[in-house]
């Protein structure tokens, strides 16, 4: 299953609930809900974070005024959760059965996949 997004800023264990954009053009920072996927240059924050946030000399802070909320689960969470389920759910392989014909002669030369296996010298 697919893990939250978390705070972006170094070393915050958070979950996001926000997400920040510059607009360079504008000088402003905006910090609104979190958007629905983690896009390039923006930012995931935390709720302190984003309620903390200062922008540079100049800029200014266009910010969300309501509550920042854990976005709901999608439908790709609960499908990816199901599969998790099912795939813990099949038994284990059983590990293949030693071949009998190699063990007889241990200085055997074989072949394993792209590797060959060879015999020492006595």
């Amino acid at each position: 299953m697919r893990s939250p997004r978390r705070c972006s800023r170094n070393g915050c264990p958070r979950q996001a609930v926000a997400t920040l954009t510059y607009v360079y053009n504008e000088s402003t920072a905006v910090v609104g809900p979190l958007a629905a996927f983690a896009e390039p240059h923006t930012y995931d924050l935390c709720e302190p974070h984003a309620r903390s946030l200062t922008a540079p000399r100049g800029w200014d802070v266009v910010r969300h005024e309501g509550e920042f909320e854990p976005p709901p689960p999608t439908t790709d969470d609960l499908v990816a959760l199901a599969e998790a389920v099912r795939e813990a759910a099949r038994p284990a392989p059983r590990p293949p059965e030693p071949d009998q014909s190699r063990s007889e002669n241990p200085h055997q030369t074989g072949r394993r996949g792209h590797l060959r296996v060879i015999p020492p010298n006595h």
